[in-house]
């Protein structure tokens, strides 16, 4: 039977997804008394049991799910960007934990291209502060770029990798300047959780729980506070009235459907699943979809370009060694008039596993590697180090989530995910490997290879204070259903530069206190309400 008991009737609120989203919403709605529901569609795992350090069985962390992809830039999906299970992708994530800067949220203003968001960083501000207290982010006394330069709770973390090291050499014969990342990995004891050891398998699940997941800090304080947590549940419908709310979900656990009531529903399900239930839920009364009047849900999606700079050195560097991303600048973040694109990157010392380096080296631009040649570049694993980016990839309409005509089996759609490059992408890209090869050589290394990959999905639900131009306003409130709320990646107006899980929990944070406030006034299940 299901996880945890399940509430057959009506709930103040129901969550589809308990990833870095949901796990906040959770936790913040049932300790102010509301009855809660939190449904995924994976797993709920156990650290010390169901992780190993072992790359190939990890991937079950990660959505495998067929997904359809197309556009001239097909993107891989799976592990690299979105989780299947209790914690999502907080599970198996670097646990990169950056802010946005203000410039991400106003990029129409200052660069002439995107959308401005309808809040500022001031707004989120007091909420970052808020998420990187509660999980002890450690992090450098002083951080160089952005708004916030620190200090963070908990110090940085010490010592660094080699990779780390030969990343801060190579950038200092350049005048580049870095700093020690800001991470969701504990550099000393927090409530009942150790220090970080460098296992180095963040991406596997850490197993000791130094590493931040909503798995284990969140969702047990929400069920703590009493709220039902379902796992190995897949939501397939979310439910509406003809007054035109939302009255709950369907969903199937274990070949049985169920249907859970709720006064408000909350969509965590990430950048493809989200507009995928939207569309897929769509009724007599939302022909195209719930939520989707503008016609903007699934649209202008945005990965971040993350091409990889492999180089190889004299002496090892063994990338495997401590915890994988040490090492950050951000000194190519903003619009410099020099260059030929706007916008900008942040650039990372990354460690890799063995499986990771060569099936990324297997890809590289150089062409195709395999066989006799593969092995061969293999062997020489202990001695490249890694760079690599998180560029800001500008918003597409064309870029976009829609529905195939396969079905799983459900019986839904499948999601149809197309993505291209644009030429300012193309531009950025270009120029970020051109910097990351020159930290390498910088370093003492020989460029070897260069990998294209992508992560970090964002958009396809953005929110926006016209309801013809987004589908949700700065809350997550969707504009056409008001009770209906999506908070979760899909809402970002623009990609940044930087990793996002901080702001998508910043924005959870932001949103709970929303609800909390209009729950108290019953503000959020009349349809008259804007």
């Amino acid at each position: 039977m299901i996880q945890r008991k399940y509430n057959k009737q009506e709930v103040d609120v129901v969550i589809v997804g308990a990833g870095a989203a949901g796990g906040v919403l959770a936790k913040e709605l049932s300790e102010a008394g509301m009855s809660v529901v939190l449904l995924d569609a994976g797993p709920f795992r156990d650290p010390q049991k169901d992780f190993a350090s072992d790359e190939l069985a990890m991937k079950n962390l990660g959505w495998q799910d067929t997904r359809i992809v197309d556009g001239s830039d097909p993107l891989q999906m799976g592990h690299n960007n979105s989780g299947r299970g209790i914690g999502g992708g907080t599970v198996h994530f670097t646990g990169v934990f950056l802010r946005f800067h203000d410039s991400d949220f106003n990029s129409k203003t200052l660069d002439d291209v995107g959308l401005d968001w309808p809040i500022d960083y001031a707004d989120l501000e007091p909420y970052y502060t808020k998420i990187e207290k509660e999980i002890a982010v450690s992090g450098p006394r002083y951080f160089p770029w952005g708004n916030f330069h620190g200090p963070y709770p908990y110090p940085e973390r010490d010592p660094l990798s080699p990779n780390a090291y030969m990343f801060q050499n190579g950038c200092s014969h350049l005048n580049i300047e870095t700093a020690v990342t800001p991470l969701a990995i504990l550099s000393a004891p927090f409530e009942d959780r150790p220090p970080c050891i460098n296992r180095g398998f963040c991406n596997q699940g850490c197993m000791p729980n130094a590493k931040f997941s909503t798995l284990i800090v969140h969702v047990p304080k929400a069920i703590k506070a009493g709220a039902e947590v379902l796992a190995d549940c897949m939501v397939t419908q979310i439910n509406m009235n003809s007054a035109g709310l939302a009255t709950g979900v369907t969903f199937v656990h274990h070949g049985e459907t169920y249907e859970q009531l709720a006064r408000i529903v909350i969509l965590s399900a990430f950048v493809v699943e989200t507009p995928r239930l939207l569309l897929n839920s769509a009724n007599n009364q939302f022909t195209q979809g719930l939520a989707n009047y503008s016609g903007w849900v699934g649209k202008a999606i945005m990965p971040h370009s993350s091409y990889d700079v492999y180089g190889l050195f004299d002496e090892e560097i063994r990338l495997y060694k401590g915890t994988p991303v040490l090492a950050t600048t951000q000194d190519f973040y903003h619009t410099d008039v020099r260059r030929d694109f706007v916008r900008g990157y942040t650039l990372h010392a990354h460690g890799a596993r063995p499986v990771a380096f060569t099936q990324g080296i297997s890809q590289a631009e150089q062409g195709p590697l395999w066989g006799k040649k593969l092995r061969e570049a293999a062997l020489d694993y202990n001695y490249y180090g890694r760079v690599t980016m998180v560029g800001e990839v500008l918003s597409n309409a064309a870029n976009c989530i829609s529905l195939s005509d396969e079905k799983d089996e459900y019986g839904l759609r499948r999601a149809k995910v197309s993505f291209s490059y644009g030429d300012n992408d193309q531009k950025l890209n270009r120029h970020a490997i051109a910097t990351m090869s020159s930290i390498i050589k910088a370093a003492g290394g020989q460029v070897k290879f260069v990998v294209p990959d992508t992560a970090h999905l964002m958009g396809g639900c953005r929110m926006g204070n016209d309801p013809e131009s987004s589908v949700v306003n700065s809350y997550g409130r969707s504009h056409d259903i008001p009770n209906l709320f999506i908070c979760d990646a899909s809402i970002f107006v623009t990609s940044g530069a930087g990793n996002p899980t901080n702001t998508v929990m910043a924005l959870a944070a932001r949103t709970a206190d929303y609800i909390k406030q209009k729950s108290l006034r019953r503000e959020l299940t009349s349809s008259q309400v804007t």
